[in-house]
């Protein structure tokens, strides 16, 4: 097994697959999952001739379960640890929903400013903002967020089966076919990880304002967003393609939920490939 150890002391799990001269493709994995979210797309794209990496985040799967850091500042310097530990050039940075927000950090922060990028995907991501404020009125309310953190406090091996097999993949929709393998390996991923990480990452997902992140990106970025995402309300995406990035386009998927990347892989790996060689 593969590691990074950050400056704070905390070792970072990742991995690193296809040759070491090929376009870099750096995963980032949403809450409370791990590297193993993106197999689909890995192997895909491993096989389209790209490098893939992904890494577990401080507090998920096999990296170190710290006390600390469980914050979105704290996310992209690890992201930054593994693609400086791998000299990671030229890469495309994709995330799901909380790592939508580790990207978007570590590209505004690190990547950019250290001429390590090329592109960035945001997949059904948290940016610019989960919270409802003032000047949010179209986020949820504290009280969504403070539920998650009671639920998972109360049991969270029942709260990890309850996701998955509801509003995560749209299993809660009428007609819809429930997959109990995507299931399980949500809950397997999930367990893997530090329950102290995952309750105060509900703060860093949910509290995080990345306005300024958006605004710094230069680099293409595509947004994706399912219509009945159930997690990310799909809006978010469309402002942060209209009013926040600069060099972006837009796809919004009718029909697909925040799970969309492994029960709709076919249909997004298709798109992520055509606008990385796009």
């Amino acid at each position: 097994m593969a590691f990074v150890t950050t400056k704070d002391g905390t070792d970072i799990f990742y991995k690193d697959w296809g040759p070491r001269d090929a376009q870099p493709i750096h995963f980032h994995h949403g809450w409370p999952l791990s590297a193993d979210d993106w197999d689909n797309q890995m192997l895909f794209f491993l096989r389209e001739g790209f490098r893939v990496v992904a890494h577990d985040r401080r507090g998920h799967g096999r990296s170190g379960q710290v006390s600390d850091g469980h914050d979105m500042d704290h996310y992209a310097a690890d992201a930054s640890a593994v693609a400086e530990h791998l000299d990671l050039r030229n890469a495309i940075h994709i995330g799901h929903s909380t790592g939508g927000g580790e990207v978007a950090r570590y590209v505004a922060q690190y990547g950019q400013p250290q001429g390590r990028v090329a592109r960035a995907a945001l997949v059904s991501a948290v940016p610019p903002l989960m919270l409802r404020t003032d000047s949010n009125p179209d986020g949820a309310p504290i009280a969504v967020f403070d539920g998650f953190r009671a639920a998972l406090a109360a049991n969270r091996a029942q709260f990890f089966r309850d996701v998955p097999a509801g509003p995560f993949y749209g299993y809660n929709r009428p007609g819809a076919q429930p997959s109990q393998g995507v299931i399980d390996n949500w809950w397997r991923q999930g367990m893997m990880g530090s329950a102290r990480a995952h309750y105060e990452g509900i703060k860093a997902f949910s509290e995080t304002d990345q306005t300024a992140d958006l605004k710094a990106i230069a680099v293409p970025t595509l947004v994706m967003q399912g219509d009945d995402d159930q997690v990310v309300p799909y809006r978010t995406a469309a402002m942060m393609q209209d009013k926040l990035l600069r060099n972006s386009q837009l796809i919004i998927y009718p029909g697909f939920s925040h799970g969309m990347l492994t029960v709709n892989a076919d249909v997004l790996n298709a798109d992520l490939l055509a606008f990385i060689r796009g």
